[in-house]
């Protein structure tokens, strides 16, 4: 909606551009700190329209995940529940992206099960501080510490993750009992015990499997409804559309009502979820001692027995959240805050803990759903926190019906997707590079050769003359000395142009060449001085196969090209070898700048082929 994004990104100024003689009581200093007051004026009826349909979308959903998350931290059911909607009343005053919504994930709840040794008492004292940290982090605007948690480690980590959460569901889904936590003892006593399977719960939980997969995938193909279509076919269209929406809320409703069928029957072939806590949960303190029955546990021992959880959930837990706040809101064409975000999420757990709520994140699958149903504004997570109070008021006695096998199934089938089997192609071959630079075409195999032609290509190695080891800057004509365009020692070094994954890296080598030039005598590196135009010469959804899970493969909408040169050797090799589609290169900055500007009688070099022309097979050449 341009009217909804124009309205949230007037919510936050970006923090660059930020005027630093801001008052802190000025209105923009309040719209920042509360962004619902640059979005609420203009509110209007469509908008209330769409964030009713996103927010109950979003609550059929969020239910039997809350319940399944549950199992997963190793709590009892309501505790999925009491963690669901305090985010989204959070997030309503504080949140500055219209998609996100707050609330138990897997990832987190494995993080819980693991810290907290499945006592609520742990879980709940663990959110309380993970709040107090992130608020802290959020005040002293230190979210920028996320961008040193490089990629490769988010993605080990997510697809470790994700192996660990859907293979200790088997045991559910297979109706076997008695099997350990540890992940080795359980995959060990899952195969020993594969003659003790359940036949009513494997076959209940491969059913719903099967059910959610089919509902996927009818979900992702269903047309678009246009003006002209029949008021019937428009029908179909928003009958089929709500229950492939709310397949998992449509599917454990399917298993729970067969349960009670066997249960009438006097016969129950299913395992079942139990007894659930009914009611609102009681708001109190969180719990800073524990009786058990050796003693109490203070607040001291309570930490100490947390250890390193108290460092590694909150980060995870903004990561998470951030990661897909900044991944919706470049699909939507609106900036989020990291701080304030930081400040919502660190809220939402001290909040959260005095309603027994275990600590909670930004849900990647509830968020998308969100953003598929059209939401206009975070007033959608209203209809969803309204929606499990209703649940937890009324619902919950109907909860015990529900067969662990479907649970199971919902949990199996929601972190599948966060398993990409396609980046460790990607991160195999910039590593075979890194090690192995002779195999790979674009990478030079000998390294005197290499320094040698790297200082011809205006790209100083070591041992390149006085300033060995330093980032060339870029001349202050912004060309080469006397107009030349071909490269020499001391020229500009070629120039890159691939738009959005090179921003940050850009903007790094322009930093460090500006503080080691002045250093060394060279001219201070600054960007060029002509204004920066959308680039128009690479497709941005070619940057990858799955660009939507790269946090630095970000799709850009309307990216920038900004020319740097000086790029050092392994830089450059990273890049040739990681055979990034439409990635183009040229002699000199004067070219790409031509190609930008559409002069007819300058073509990229594109690294993939073999036309390139012979003084560039010094960077080039295997």
């Amino acid at each position: 909606m341009p009217s909804s994004v124009k309205a949230l990104g007037q919510a936050r100024p970006s923090g660059a551009g930020m005027a630093p003689q801001t008052r802190c009581c000025s209105l923009a200093a309040v719209q920042r700190r509360l962004p619902i007051l640059a979005w609420l004026p203009n509110y209007s009826l469509r908008w209330l329209k769409m964030d009713l349909v996103a927010g109950l979308s979003v609550g059929l959903t969020v239910v039997p995940q809350a319940l399944a998350y549950a199992e997963v931290a190793g709590l009892p059911p309501q505790y999925g529940l009491y963690s669901a909607f305090m985010g989204c009343f959070v997030y309503f005053f504080l949140g500055t992206s219209r998609d996100v919504t707050l609330g138990p994930t897997a990832i987190m709840s494995l993080l819980v099960s693991f810290y907290t040794f499945h006592e609520p008492a742990y879980a709940v004292l663990l959110a309380f501080l993970s709040g107090c940290i992130q608020l802290a982090m959020g005040f002293l605007h230190l979210g920028f510490l996320l961008d040193f948690i490089s990629y490769p480690v988010i993605k080990g980590f997510t697809s470790a993750a994700t192996v660990t959460i859907g293979f200790g569901q088997i045991k559910n889904l297979l109706g076997l009992q008695d099997i350990p936590r540890q992940f080795f003892l359980q995959v060990y006593q899952t195969f020993r015990k594969v003659g003790e399977i359940r036949a009513g719960d494997a076959v209940l939980g491969l059913v719903c499997m099967l059910l959610l997969l089919v509902l996927k995938l009818m979900r992702d193909h269903v047309p678009p409804v246009h003006p002209e279509m029949p008021p019937g076919v428009r029908l179909s269209h928003g009958l089929v559309w709500t229950a492939t929406t709310g397949r998992n809320a449509l599917v454990v409703s399917f298993a729970a009502l067969i349960a009670y069928s066997f249960e009438v029957t006097g016969y129950q072939p299913f395992i079942l979820t139990g007894q659930t806590a009914e009611g609102l949960p009681p708001v109190r303190i969180p719990p800073f001692s524990v009786t058990t029955a050796n003693g109490t546990v203070s607040f001291t021992e309570m930490v100490q027995d947390m250890g390193a959880g108290l460092a590694v959930v909150p980060l995870m837990g903004l990561l998470e959240s951030i990661a897909v706040a900044k991944s919706f809101a470049s699909q939507g064409g609106y900036r989020v805050d990291s701080n304030q975000e930081l400040l919502a999420i660190g809220l939402t757990n001290v909040l959260g803990s005095l309603v027994s709520s275990y600590p909670v994140t930004g849900s990647f699958g509830r968020t998308a759903v969100n953003a598929q149903s059209g939401v206009c504004t975070p007033a959608g997570g209203l209809v969803t926190g309204v929606l499990v109070l209703l649940s937890l008021d009324y619902l919950t006695s109907l909860f015990y019906y529900i067969p662990k096998s479907a649970l199971a199934a919902v949990i199996i089938m929601a972190v599948a997707p966060l398993f990409d089997t396609r980046v460790f192609g990607t991160l195999w071959r910039v590593k075979s590079a890194v090690r192995h630079p002779g195999r790979d075409p674009g990478v030079c195999a000998d390294p005197a050769a290499l320094r040698g032609q790297t200082q011809d290509a205006g790209v100083r190695g070591p041992g390149a003359g006085p300033a060995a080891g330093q980032r060339p800057a870029v001349p202050r004509g912004g060309g080469p000395p006397g107009g030349d365009h071909h490269p020499g020692p001391g020229s500009i070094a070629p120039a890159l142009c691939h738009p959005g994954v090179l921003a940050r890296l850009q903007r790094r080598l322009h930093r460090g060449a500006g503080a080691r030039g002045a250093a060394g005598g060279l001219p201070q590196a600054r960007r060029h001085p002509r204004p920066r135009r959308p680039a128009e010469l690479v497709s941005v959804d070619s940057l990858s196969e799955n660009v939507n899970s790269l946090p630095l493969l970000a799709r850009w909408k309307a990216s920038f090209f900004s020319p740097f040169s000086g790029a050092e050797v392994p830089v450059l090799r990273v890049l040739l070898s990681a055979d990034l589609k439409g990635l183009q290169y040229f002699s000199t900055l004067e070219e790409a700048e031509k190609s930008l500007l559409q002069e007819p009688g300058t073509q990229p070099y594109n690294v993939g082929e073999d036309s390139i022309p012979e003084h560039k097979v010094a960077l080039l050449k295997a």
